[in-house]
């Protein structure tokens, strides 16, 4: 919904390729394993990169288990900038810590698929030293203002109240309180609510709008956004043949019985879940947009009765079946 599509953007420009490395993106790589690797390697999440790391835990205090003073204040500053949850700031120096874990983490052994987040966090750091401007920022005026997408925004409190907002979780292990109108994600708290990964809040209508453009082609409203060429190439499977079913930053239907669709939908198509509980699938062939919105995370995020009983895919499933009745 965000990282993704500005990412399109500059492909389809002749910015930056599949090819291009991460060293080309941002030269503070050039002498780090990770130098080599790939746009496509890395939104295919075949780059070797750890799932995710809990930056946190380094600014807890191991004895009390309740946040460090040294690292967070109460209140905002030019040195507390970044609005982690409520009356919660983190230290304007630990942001460089964040890409520090990142560009001296170990790469797995194998290039076998495993979803990494880290790839985001990297992203949006190209992002924003490309357009000089903030990545909530630059997506707005890209895509969602234009798009209609109002309700599409990071840290939505600063533009809604928040009893039009669901609570995120009752979080006893990290910011001590509900979880409401901030992110989820830890790594993305503590960018101040922004980050490639992670972040966007909307309703369901407005993913569809997103969603309808990337199904449309690249259009949407009478604008051309992106090509279909660019679409096509982001939707591929290209490490099918290595039981990878992932597209370039899209995923794709499961090769073998398990996966992330109901298993009736075209292998054209493609979408998304969210850890949170969120889940968005298109069908160029049937011409479904399917959005399933939830925040299965509140009470708590080990609530995981929706992938237990395989709710989202069964709603899917009965979309399709309901379509093959008429």
């Amino acid at each position: 919904m965000a990282t993704l599509p500005m990412v399109m953007e500059l492909v389809d420009k002749g910015v930056i390729t599949m090819e291009t490395t991460l060293s080309e993106l941002l030269p503070q790589y050039k002498q780090t394993d990770k130098a080599d690797l790939t746009l496509r390697r890395m939104l295919t999440h075949t780059a070797r990169l750890k799932s995710w790391i809990p930056y946190y835990v380094a600014t807890m205090d191991s004895l009390t288990n309740k946040p460090k003073t040294k690292w967070y204040n109460s209140t905002y500053s030019d040195d507390f900038p970044y609005k982690v949850a409520s009356q919660m700031f983190l230290k304007r120096a630990y942001k460089d810590s964040i890409y520090r874990f990142i560009r001296e983490s170990e790469l797995r052994d194998t290039q076998e698929y495993k979803y990494s987040d880290l790839p985001y966090y990297l992203l949006m750091k190209y992002l924003e030293q490309y357009y000089g401007a903030s990545l909530d920022r630059l997506v707005e005026q890209h895509f969602y203002e234009s798009l209609g997408a109002y309700s599409m925004t990071y840290n939505p409190l600063d533009k809604f109240d928040k009893d039009v907002i669901v609570p995120t979780e009752q979080d006893n292990y990290f910011r001590m309180q509900k979880i409401h109108g901030y992110v989820h994600d830890q790594g993305a708290a503590m960018l101040g609510g922004v980050s490639g990964h992670a972040g966007v809040f909307s309703t369901a209508n407005d993913v569809a709008k997103m969603m309808q453009l990337f199904l449309n082609g690249g259009s949407y409203g009478g604008q051309q956004y992106l090509s279909p060429t660019v679409i096509n190439d982001f939707n591929t499977c290209y490490y099918c043949d290595q039981n990878v079913r992932r597209g370039v930053g899209f995923d794709k239907p499961q090769l073998e019985e398990s996966g992330p669709t109901c298993g009736c939908v075209s292998m054209s198509s493609f979408g998304h879940s969210g850890f949170t509980g969120t889940f968005t699938w298109a069908d160029p062939q049937q011409e479904i947009v399917y959005v399933f919105m939830s925040n299965r995370t509140y009470p708590s995020s080990d609530n995981t009765k929706m992938v237990d009983t395989n709710l989202r895919s069964n709603i899917q499933e009965a979309i399709y079946q309901a379509i093959i009745d008429q």
